[in-house]
């Protein structure tokens, strides 16, 4: 087990939308958990992300949607699968999410976050277009967050925790290795895993954090603030 617990980092200012993207996602997971199963599964349907229906009518029989399925771009990114995945993305967004809010600001940065959702969307779609499955969660707009970090931030320390069966410790590791081995990781597992089955979705992740990088590359602020 290789989990990332914080970064040496601290913040000049409140991480206001940070926060708030936090609370919206626990909010509507705590809502989609209090749901029984198949309410629960008519909800991830009706909001989750299915390439497949993008452009054509659903082959489930689900409720009126009162929004266009293209708002299913956008919904997604706020749905969760369970609380590990929930969680984890959670934490991820919070050691890294409030250094990215701290260099773009809180609306460039909630700009910057959906934006890398839609381009995690977009990779998903390229590779699995029929695909009838529902994608959720935060993972892709986390990516861009984390691509973006690797570019401003590589040499910052991340404390992580290392569990090998009955081996556990903590080390402190430069970001770059930390979020390095995470991309690889996602590349690695969309390379043995395919595209359009079920389970995760590596390509999103793949797709969110090379547009965080790219954005942070093109349009880097200005020096002072970025680390490394």
């Amino acid at each position: 087990m290789f989990l990332p617990l914080k970064d040496d980092n601290p913040t000049q200012g409140k991480p206001v939308a940070t926060l708030a993207v936090i609370a919206l996602n626990v909010l509507i997971y705590l809502y989609q958990f209090s749901l029984d199963p198949r309410p629960e599964t008519l909800f991830v349907y009706r909001f989750g992300l299915v390439p497949g229906w993008l452009g054509s009518s659903s082959p489930v029989d689900l409720p009126a949607l009162w929004l266009p399925r293209w708002t299913t771009l956008f919904s997604y990114m706020f749905l969760h699968s369970g609380f590990l995945h929930l969680g984890s993305n959670m934490l991820y967004l919070w050691i890294f999410g409030n250094n990215i809010e701290d260099v773009l600001g809180p609306l460039k940065f909630m700009g910057f976050y959906l934006a890398g959702g839609l381009a995690a969307a977009g990779a998903q779609i390229v590779i699995a277009p029929e695909s009838g499955v529902p994608m959720v969660g935060a993972s892709g707009s986390i990516a861009a967050v984390l691509g973006a970090y690797l570019v401003l931030f590589p040499r910052n320390k991340v404390t992580v925790l290392i569990w090998l069966i009955i081996w556990v410790t903590f080390v402190k590791i430069p970001a770059m290795t930390v979020l390095g081995l995470w991309f690889l990781l996602q590349v690695f597992s969309q390379y043995t895993s395919g595209s359009g089955g079920p389970g995760v979705a590596f390509m999103a992740h793949i797709g969110g954090f090379v547009f965080g990088m790219f954005v942070m590359f093109a349009f880097r602020p200005k020096p002072g603030r970025s680390g490394g």
